[in-house]
């Protein structure tokens, strides 16, 4: 009698097997074809993973394992993004120090992800936390300073007061923390940037060619934000003071009739009247409570205060009031705007608010209405009016004639604007890396030569955020006090540190040369490994962490470090798990742990669970009852094959066998090839039905064995099992993935309906090159026709090719 299947004795065995014999390491001599499969390292939170987790990393070891049999070397590497505030905040959470709570939930993490039984290559593994790993971090950032992209400046910053850090726009979600959902405020305070937008264009035009979700692109699309106008200037009047604004609309002009500075524009204290200083100061301090996200609400009403000063309109010498208002962001244009109420919604509604003139200067052909018949602002096409000597141009043509006349007078220019901000690069936080920067009073800001770094983070045993502006680093005398570097002077380290997004920007290079101590990494490794074939993760990161890995990688081409200007070729996001219509959570108390199911029912059947639930990039609902299903299928494949095996009479393969085995591998290898991992489970549990059927006749060798090779990457612990049954020596996973004959799924055999006189009295299968002689005689001596044509005369006999029979008969 066969033997049960035993998954708890069964996976243990070939994870041992696998270690043991080294066979998931990459080998860098491997004249194989190379394959760069990538996770998303994650940052290792104590909660652990949950199944919610497993998704993403199996759907890649599926792939990586898929890539393997097509005879690639293959490169699946896994690491830790282990500082900043995720790991600082547990560890002030659970009062334990973050380098002791990392290394604790790294040890977990890294047992559940050896728990999956995926191919990752642990010989490569990556730590951002270690000083050798983020040596080159700092290596990075003191390039960019040498290149003027790091830069320091003073600043309105986004402040979390429970984090008590800065925040870059991005990782401020709907006015809150990315990470703790506290209330965003704005602080001044002196902030290390990266010149992102430096790069902003290329970072555009670069997507095209990538082959990433439509979605995944238009959301860095719209988060550049590249826009074409006119900047113009307009003189204060009474002062000395011009302001610029940026606007997609040059052809409005003469419609402006106020003007709206942000308040915190540095013009704004300037031009202030005596009159109004308490007003908008009062204001000021008002909206600096404020996050961008919440000023810039569509439908919220619209507030404001008049500065007392009025700017000169260049095109037609119109004083305009001046206003602020907190719809105007700083960090967005210039921070000012000229007002035309009569084209743009948000003006519109400001100047019905506090009684500000409108005036319409376009208007669609035919068209005639005037300011006071406007119920919302008219942002259509149409032709100028109003407009002086440009008055019945056409709007396209107007932004382009009145963009030349203010250039001629030296008063505009056309140019390109981007929503896309510098990326705020401090931290005033323990955790994270050092910025590698002294700070002498005799030659300033000075970077730490390359040879002293890494700049050691120190140990301490107060870590928590001091609320001051400053890191908790500032405190360290002995540590902060040092020499300048430039002139042997006393000088002081730069106290704050990089945000948790800096190891991640770049750590995919790391991966193919991890243990090189003399450089980030090779031009032979980068050569043999980049760019990454397929990344695998979440769409959570669309923004933040793809968007800064692509500006590294630009950067490091720019200096002549790699030879490739994007690092991830295809990307692949795929979606959440739910559970009682939620995302998992420990707070919602919904997480469904691997560890009990990995107990009961063993890791391929969470594995193939996870592939089967839905299309692996949509987000789906976890049900009990489904992964129960999965694993009565995987009992009765083991069932199956064993009995079959212990019964050693495997038959020649009939046409059905041979059609239904290409068949599947065809099946298999498009819907791997698709993503549709989840049809792809169906194709199998299918075919496992047709064997079962084949049982009483027989089943070929051929038709087993290719079932448990393409069900290997799926089921890898499983299908070595099953292979070893089947009587092979070396790992499935050194097979080669088989092809399909397309020859083979030709049906040879047709099935034709036969009538008499008109009704379908019976059907025939027969050969699909059978001759219309022998259809005929064949038709007429099935049982049933012979029924309707007995002792009557044959009159006609009707073969439509392929089709069907019709025997015409009388008497």
């Amino acid at each position: 009698m066969a033997r049960k299947y035993n998954p708890q004795e069964i996976e243990p065995k070939w994870q041992k097997y696998w270690e043991e014999k080294k066979m998931h390491q990459a080998n860098d001599d491997d004249p194989r074809p190379k394959y760069y499969c990538l996770d998303m390292f994650p940052y290792p939170s104590g909660s652990g993973l949950h199944v919610g987790h497993w998704r993403g990393y199996v759907l890649s070891d599926v792939w990586s394992r898929y890539k393997t049999l097509q005879g690639y070397n293959v490169l699946h590497p896994m690491g830790w993004d282990a500082f900043g505030l995720p790991a600082e905040n547990y560890a002030i959470q659970n009062k334990i120090h973050p380098a002791k709570a990392v290394k604790t939930n790294i040890e977990n993490f890294k047992r559940q992800l050896k728990d999956i039984g995926a191919m990752y290559d642990w010989s490569r593994e990556i730590n951002t936390t270690d000083p050798e790993y983020y040596k080159w971090t700092q290596w990075i950032f003191v390039q960019m300073f040498k290149k003027g992209l790091a830069y320091r400046k003073e600043m309105p910053i986004n402040w979390c007061p429970e984090c008590k850090t800065g925040l870059a726009n991005e990782e401020v979600v709907n006015g809150c923390c990315e990470r703790c959902g506290a209330e965003i405020t704005k602080k001044n305070l002196k902030q290390w940037m990266l010149k992102i937008t430096a790069y902003a264009q290329r970072l555009l035009d670069d997507l095209k060619d990538l082959d990433w979700p439509e979605k995944v692109k238009k959301m860095q699309t719209n988060w550049i934000g590249r826009s074409e106008g006119a900047e113009i200037t307009f003189k204060v009047d009474g002062h000395d003071e011009t302001i610029t604004v940026f606007t997609t609309r040059p052809d409005t002009l003469f419609g402006a009739t106020y003007m709206v500075l942000a308040p915190e524009h540095p013009v704004v204290e300037k031009i202030t009247t005596p009159e109004q200083k308490t007003s908008v100061e009062k204001y000021v301090d008002e909206t600096l409570k404020k996050s961008n996200v919440e000023r810039m609400i569509e439908d919220k009403k619209k507030t404001g205060v008049f500065t007392g000063a009025y700017a000169i309109n260049p095109i037609n010498g119109e004083k305009l009031p001046i206003w602020i208002s907190d719809y105007v962001l700083m960090d967005y244009g210039t921070g000012a705007i000229m007002a035309v109420p009569a084209h743009d919604q948000r003006d519109f509604e400001f100047a019905k608010e506090f009684g500000l003139p409108i005036k319409v200067v376009i208007r669609p052909d035919g068209e005639t209405f005037e300011a006071e018949d406007l119920k919302e602002a008219y942002t259509g096409p149409g032709k100028m009016v109003n407009s002086g000597e440009f008055t019945g141009l056409d709007w396209e043509e107007g932004k382009k004639k009145v963009t030349q006349y203010l250039a001629d007078r030296g008063i505009g220019k056309a140019t390109v604007n981007y929503k896309l901000r510098d990326w705020v690069f401090s931290r005033q936080r323990y955790w994270g890396e050092p910025i590698p920067i002294i700070h002498c009073e005799k030659c300033g800001m000075v970077a730490v030569p390359e040879e002293e770094l890494p700049v050691r983070l120190p140990d301490v045993e107060s870590y928590e955020p001091t609320g001051t502006g400053e890191s908790p680093l500032a405190a360290i005398e002995e540590w902060v006090n040092t020499t300048c570097p430039e002139c042997g002077g006393p000088a002081k380290r730069e106290t704050d540190t990089m945000p948790q997004w800096a190891g991640s920007s770049w750590y995919f290079l790391r991966y193919p040369d991890p243990h090189n101590t003399e450089e980030p990494f090779s031009k032979k490794a980068m050569k043999k490994w980049m760019p990454v074939d397929l990344y695998v993760g979440g769409v959570e990161h669309a923004i933040l962490h793809l968007l800064y890995a692509r500006f590294f990688t630009k950067f490091l081409y720019d200096i002549g470090v790699v030879d490739f200007k994007e690092p991830f070729k295809r990307l692949f996001n795929q979606g959440m798990i739910y559970k009682d219509g939620a995302k998992m959570s420990k707070s919602k108390g919904n997480v469904v742990s691997p560890d009990e199911l990995i107990e009961k029912y063993g890791r391929d059947a969470i594995r193939l669970y996870e592939l089967f639930i839905g299309p692996p990039e949509v987000d789906v609902e976890w049900s009990d009852q489904g992964f129960e299903g999965v694993a009565r299928f995987l009992n009765r494949t083991w069932n199956l094959i064993t009995e079959i095996v212990e019964e050693g009479k495997f038959i020649e393969p009939t046409k059905e066998l041979e059609r239904a085995r290409h068949g599947l591998i065809k099946d298999v290898t498009e819907r791997i090839e698709e993503m549709k991992l989840n049809t792809a489970v169906s194709a199998f549990m299918s075919y496992v039905n047709f064997l079962s059927k084949q049982r009483e006749t027989g089943v070929d060798r051929a038709s087993i064995e290719t079932l448990v090779l393409l069900l290997a990457p799926f089921t890898p612990h499983l299908s070595e099992e099953l292979w070893e049954i089947l009587g092979h020596n070396e790992s499935i996973f050194t097979e080669k993935w088989p092809e399909y004959d397309p020859e083979m799924l030709v049906t040879q055999e047709m099935e034709l309906p036969i009538q008499v006189n008109g009704k379908v009295r019976d059907t025939l299968v027969i050969d699909v090159n059978a001759s219309k002689e022998e259809i005929l005689t064949k038709a007429k001596e099935l049982s049933n026709v012979q029924k309707h044509i007995e002792g009557k005369t044959i009159v006609k006999e009707i073969y439509v090719p392929k089709k069907i029979v019709n025997i015409v008969v009388k008497g």
